[in-house]
């Protein structure tokens, strides 16, 4: 890889959106509250808002900077998918269950996009639609059916573009055509927690940085939240911690999965050539089983690319050339080109890889967003508001239907990650 200059290993999303201040001061947070939330990103602050907007008295605490985990390091990609094709869920549910789910990602996204635009959030914001390239005829051909089913029973508008016309979509010889999903746009992710972020404090949420929650202990009626700057007394407890659950929190440690998804920041391009690499400026992807996902900047001078190869290692070099060599593998052109920014962060999946709003011992978990937490975050972090508040018929999601499990031999550590890295690696190497 050749690169011209030192590589920022932070996120590019950061240089417009610069994190919050840090917990310089020592004055210990509230004693009590209607609602304490663990975790301050895009889930737990979304439920902040609406409790404190219902008259309830919230505090957020949070291990890092809010914001400093996956809502600060992710794509911006505004998918609100799931891990299996709409032909498969038919296979597994039914029709009718099917349809429920990739449903509530259609009102996902567009309740994410009302978020937006009724919080007044500048956050460049952009239903661009997302292309995904197929890794082989195979591909291709599901692509072309898992389209059908789609348009057929949810009418997204989901078109299939043939190889002889890919290069009206992406400047690459690389697929064997793709797919187009008008309903799927892109943010600014750090700028979208930073408005956030403002309107919870605005409202009157008191958002601790940097302050570990320790223990969660039921008395009564009441929780008591143990922190590394005092303890908590609360009538409710939610949990939005997702794939920075640490070992305090041993009940969910055992069920959410963390795994790093990494992303790389190319340095600015000539406007003819991302004009040309990318001529509709929309969010892309690819059918890999270590797959792609990719996109321009919001301001159209670079490519930010991100990608699953590499999660089976923490050496950030490594992880930087996994990802440039994907990209010259599409852009074949981009051999030469500068990388300005490299970073990773985790995402949280469940074993049955679905999003999960669950309770347990009256502590409420909103986590397990499994890479699409842009969408899925905010969307359960507003549902387990409501569901606090009382308002059982908007708080009716899928997701609260089944229980979180764990697994036997996990005790929150992946070590079974580097093997399955490999495997899916060979995989993709063999077109498997």
């Amino acid at each position: 890889m050749n690169q011209k200059a030192e590589i920022e290993l932070s996120p590019y999303w950061w240089e417009a959106a610069p994190l919050s201040e840090t917990a310089s001061d020592p004055v210990p947070p509230p004693s009590k509250a209607d609602v304490v939330i663990v975790g301050a990103g895009f889930a737990g602050l979304t439920a902040a808002l609406t409790l404190v907007r219902a008259g309830r008295q919230v505090i957020v605490v949070d291990a890092m900077r809010p914001g400093e985990g996956a809502s600060s390091r992710n794509g911006g990609i505004c998918s609100g998918n799931v891990k299996f094709s709409f032909g498969t869920l038919i296979d597994k549910m039914g029709i009718d269950g099917a349809k429920s789910l990739y449903g509530e990602g259609v009102l996902a996204r567009n309740a994410l996009a009302e978020l937006i635009f009724e919080e007044n959030i500048e956050c460049d914001f952009d239903l661009v639609g997302r292309f995904d390239g197929a890794n082989s005829p195979k591909a291709y051909e599901q692509l072309g059916r898992e389209s059908d089913l789609l348009n057929k029973h949810l009418n997204l508008g989901v078109e299939v573009v043939p190889k002889s016309e890919q290069h009206k979509e992406l400047g690459t010889d690389h697929y064997f055509g793709g797919r187009v999903r008008p309903d799927i746009g892109g943010v600014h992710p750090a700028k979208l927690h930073a408005g956030l972020l403002l309107r919870c404090r605005d409202g009157g949420v008191s958002v601790i940085p940097e302050t570990t929650v320790t223990g969660i202990n039921k008395d009564g009626s009441k929780f008591e939240v143990s922190t590394s700057r005092g303890p908590i007394t609360a009538g409710n407890v939610i949990v939005a911690t997702n794939g920075y659950t640490d070992d305090n929190l041993k009940w969910l440690r055992k069920r959410v999965i963390s795994i790093p998804s990494q992303i790389i920041a190319t340095e600015p391009l000539d406007p003819d050539v991302m004009a040309r690499l990318m001529p509709k400026k929309r969010m892309l992807g690819d059918t890999r089983h270590l797959y792609n996902y990719y996109r321009p900047s919001p301001d159209g001078t670079r490519i930010i690319f991100g990608g699953r190869r590499g999660a089976d290692t923490d050496d950030p070099v490594a992880k930087t050339a996994h990802l440039k060599n994907n990209l010259v593998e599409i852009f074949p052109e981009l051999k030469d080109i500068g990388i300005t920014h490299s970073w990773w962060g985790y995402t949280g999946y469940s074993f049955d890889f679905l999003p999960s709003l669950t309770e347990h011992d009256g502590v409420h978990y909103a986590v397990a967003f499994c890479g699409s937490g842009v969408v899925w975050a905010p969307w359960l972090g507003k549902k387990v508001a409501l569901s606090i508040l009382g308002e059982r018929e908007a708080a009716k999601t899928y997701f609260d239907q089944r229980p979180l499990r764990g697994r036997p031999l996990y005790w929150g550590k992946p070590w079974f990650l580097p093997p399955i890295i490999g495997w899916l690696g060979l995989k993709d190497k063999y077109g498997l």
